[in-house]
């Protein structure tokens, strides 16, 4: 196998005709394009691997950002139905944040949300993304896409058109939740912890906690909390794990919300444990014309317990010329509930669709979820 081509933010990745992009149009749907896998070198020298699918030439692309100590794979079923889809009419791009996956690790104190944000755009800038874009976030990812659209425009090398947010917040982590934990000294004691004790002693001090999370997982009670750990445990450098939750507890893009003018899909899981749906509420409210989309049997993995209707909030992003285009309970496989802006989302009494006001904004999506993320 070739090594992968090592790019800086800077560098020309491959050359490519001239086209007339008015004349692009959707028409190599079931030609899956070639994946090409990229290192691309930030300012301060991380190496970030990215998978690179489709043309310059694309009508749209989607960039996808993970969750915290999860990597790119964690999008494998939304990327195979884009690219299934759409063919080499979508550009596809994910990559391994820093310290994460295949991506090279960095200096604990990088390890920030705002440092993430500057790290997309440096990818965009090298991988040349231009017109229609979305950026699909999931949980530390979607924190990464506000951060971005909170950079100064200038600061901004591509102007997303679509945004789908998936459990995930503006803010508040420390407050609601089990992510309440970040408001305690824990995190600070963790970092002391890690910068004077090598990883092998760190994995046997954390390895009862393992041991107990595997039985929990084994006997049926699988939860976010718990998928999470282990997956830190098993594939992130502890330093990666505990270097980001200061940033986390640190952030808050309130103010970013009502700035936003991209095509919105925000996403929440009824049984998400790490991110409420309140979070989704409170940005479905801020961002201008968002839908909030409700899966009440879903945890914090959607993009793995759900992920039809990630694929479905993406093609509604994609598909701008349609932008009133409501939730498909049909392409969904399942039965749609909508609520007005004013009520908060409750379990419906029925499965019937109902609208109670002629612009709902929140979408109650009651499908047959086998457990809980």
């Amino acid at each position: 196998m070739t090594a992968p081509a090592i790019l800086a933010s800077d560098l020309l990745v491959e050359g490519a005709p001239a086209v007339d992009s008015a004349r692009v149009g959707f028409s190599h749907i079931g030609e899956r394009p070639h994946t090409k896998h990229l290192l691309v070198r930030t300012s301060d020298g991380v190496s970030l691997a990215v998978c690179d699918a489709g043309s310059r030439t694309a009508v749209h692309t989607v960039v996808f950002l993970h969750g915290l100590c999860l990597d790119q794979s964690s999008w494998e079923r939304q990327i195979s139905y884009l690219l299934r889809r759409y063919g080499r009419s979508v550009r596809v791009i994910s990559y391994d944040h820093r310290g994460h996956g295949s991506s090279a690790a960095a200096p604990m104190d990088t390890y920030r949300i705002d440092q993430l944000a500057d790290d997309l755009a440096q990818v965009l800038t090298a991988l040349h993304v231009t017109g229609p874009l979305t950026l699909v976030g999931h949980s530390m990812g979607g924190m990464t896409a506000l951060a971005y659209l909170a950079r100064p425009a200038a600061e901004r090398p591509v102007e997303p058109q679509g945004l789908v947010l998936v459990a995930t917040a503006a803010g508040k982590l420390a407050a609601r939740g089990l992510a309440r934990l970040l408001a305690t000294p824990a995190p600070a004691a963790l970092i002391g912890l890690i910068r004077h004790t090598p990883e092998h002693a760190l994995h046997a001090l954390v390895g009862p906690v393992c041991a107990t999370l595997s039985r929990w997982r084994r006997h049926g009670r699988s939860t976010t909390l718990a998928a999470t750990v282990l997956a830190a445990l098993a594939t992130t450098p502890m330093a990666t794990a505990v270097g980001f939750l200061p940033g986390l507890r640190a952030h808050n893009q309130y103010a970013t919300l009502a700035t936003i003018h991209a095509r919105t899909v925000v996403i929440s899981g009824g049984a998400d444990p790490l991110t409420p749906p309140s979070h989704a509420a409170e940005m479905s409210a801020g961002i201008y014309g968002a839908d909030h989309v409700h899966v009440p049997l879903a945890g914090h993995m959607l993009p793995q317990r759900a992920p039809h209707v990630i694929n479905d909030a993406i093609r509604r992003t994609i598909a701008q010329h349609r932008r009133h285009e409501p939730l498909s309970a049909r392409r969904l496989g399942m039965r749609a509930l909508a609520y007005p802006r004013a009520l908060p989302p409750k379990k419906p009494n029925n499965c019937s669709q109902h609208a109670l006001n002629d612009q709902p904004s929140v979408r109650l999506v009651a499908g047959s979820m086998t457990n809980h993320a």
